[in-house]
């Protein structure tokens, strides 16, 4: 579908839409980090925090990145330069940290792809060596780069085909696939001798536990795993017809979202806890522990390996293909270039950026930038620096740069649906956001060891605010 002239793409579906903002919301972040981080910041007092912050900052975060994106009918960089020429730069931070993050993204996605396979080839054959085992396949020169091309592949066929043909299909199947396959683990996990222990340590809140840290966390994690600030939400709303309703779309997507992050604690720490593991065993959790706990199953944990695995992968695919689409919109809109041709540009580079990020875990592991391996490189910029000043800039674009009848609007489909929360919105949007994203990303870029990573990351936003008109 070549659509980079003429009638802009739009979505075959509100469902089609739903399934695929969704998936964009849910990938690693939820599935990997809400697990690890549930589990070092005490289990269910951050788990009621986060759902403070999903509920109170990332759905209006969501609503507004919607809402922008539909009345521009332009992704991340030509929206905002249609409404205030100004802020161009922060719809290019937005490209440019989806790019950044397709850099490192997709080596992930095929270490997930891997272990489907690795399940039944003798991974789980002892459960002591799972560790060894991890650390041998990712410092490797080859087979790592091998899964992280096929899984990179995989994403540019899917974004190739457009968004009805492509991205809505692809998401139609893999979502409801990705929920199915996550309630069979957490289903057998619940059932294990034991497994009292996980659910109360998710579900019952020890506020002893909490600390200023916890807050932190529990913020950032509302903020990364809605794929906000990084261009996702606010290109999926350019492509919404004008009957849609914006804030329904924006709640049942951040539902979705928090749901299989929930879904994903409940498989993982009861079979933890019922295995005598420790739940604050940090980033190794889907990789060693999780494996370490299927090979104590026996034939069943195989099966249940290769379930999970899957999963993971299509929850990564989901995400992935988002972030491929941010910046082949921006090359479809900005640089009027045909879907194909952008899809074959970018990806080009990600595989590039991508054969770095994995190779700097073992081949290249002695070459650094600005300290760091090219892995952490693209991950430290992105999720520490990006992201939250995105989603900062994008609360104080709609707060204070947006017009409020524009925007009431937008979110009352021109006055034909009600939306009584408006006040209450737009004010939290305009006033309390900012401050509380602010003090994540403050807190974020000064936990940066790095200080010259720490020191490019905000020069290259300052270069991006003054030059980013001629982009």
């Amino acid at each position: 579908m070549e659509k980079s002239q003429g009638k802009r793409e739009s979505w075959g579906s509100r469902i089609g839409f739903i399934m695929a903002a969704a998936g964009s919301a849910v990938g690693l972040g939820n599935i990997w980090r809400f697990p690890y981080l549930t589990g070092t910041n005490g289990g269910g007092a951050f788990i009621l925090i986060y759902l403070v912050f999903v509920l109170g900052v990332g759905l209006s975060i969501m609503t507004a990145e919607f809402a922008v994106g539909r009345r521009a009918n332009l992704a991340a960089a030509g929206a905002f330069k249609k409404f205030n020429p100004r802020f161009t730069f922060a719809g290019v931070l937005g490209v440019l940290s989806a790019f950044f993050i397709m850099g490192f993204y997709p080596v992930v996605g095929g270490w997930a792809l891997a272990y489907v396979f690795k399940s039944v080839t003798g991974l789980l054959s002892n459960s002591a060596a799972i560790g060894d085992y991890f650390g041998t396949f990712i410092t490797s020169s080859i087979e790592p780069l091998v899964w992280m091309l096929i899984y990179l592949l995989a994403n540019i066929l899917i974004v190739a085909r457009g968004v009805q043909g492509g991205i809505e299909k692809a998401s139609k199947v893999m979502m409801p696939s990705l929920y199915v396959l996550f309630i069979i683990i957490a289903i057998r996990s619940i059932t294990l001798p034991g497994a009292g222990a996980g659910l109360e340590f998710i579900f019952k809140p020890d506020f002893s536990q909490v600390t200023g840290s916890t807050f932190l966390a529990a913020l950032g994690q509302a903020f990364f795993s809605l794929s906000l600030g990084m261009g996702c939400m606010l290109t999926y709303g350019s492509y919404l017809s004008k009957e849609e309703n914006l804030q329904k779309n924006a709640l049942i997507v951040t539902l979705m979202d928090t749901s299989v992050a929930l879904i994903a604690a409940i498989a993982i720490f009861p079979a933890l806890f019922a295995f005598g593991m420790e739940p604050a065993v940090g980033p190794g959790l889907v990789f060693v522990v999780v494996p370490s706990i299927f090979a104590q199953m026996g034939g069943i944990g195989v099966i249940l390996s290769v379930i999970f695995f899957i999963a993971l992968t299509l929850a990564a695919l989901t995400s992935s293909v988002s972030l491929l689409e941010v910046v082949v919109a921006y090359l479809i809109d900005e640089r009027k270039m045909e879907r194909k041709k952008s899809v074959n540009l970018a990806g080009g580079i990600m595989v590039i950026t991508g054969i770095l990020s994995s190779l700097s875990m073992g081949a290249l592991s002695g070459v650094k930038i600005l300290g760091v391996g090219f892995f952490d490189f693209f991950d430290i910029l992105t999720d520490k620096i990006f992201l939250a000043i995105g989603g900062m800039l994008i609360a104080i674009f709609v707060g204070w740069f947006m017009k409020k009848e524009d925007l009431k609007d937008e979110l009352t489909n021109g006055g034909t649906i009600k939306f009584g929360l408006f006040e209450l919105w737009y004010n939290v949007t305009k006033y309390i956001i900012p401050i509380a994203i602010g003090v994540v990303a403050v807190a974020g870029i000064m936990s940066i060891e790095q200080t010259a990573l720490m020191i490019f990351g905000i020069a290259l936003i300052v270069v991006l605010a003054i030059f980013s008109k001629k982009l």
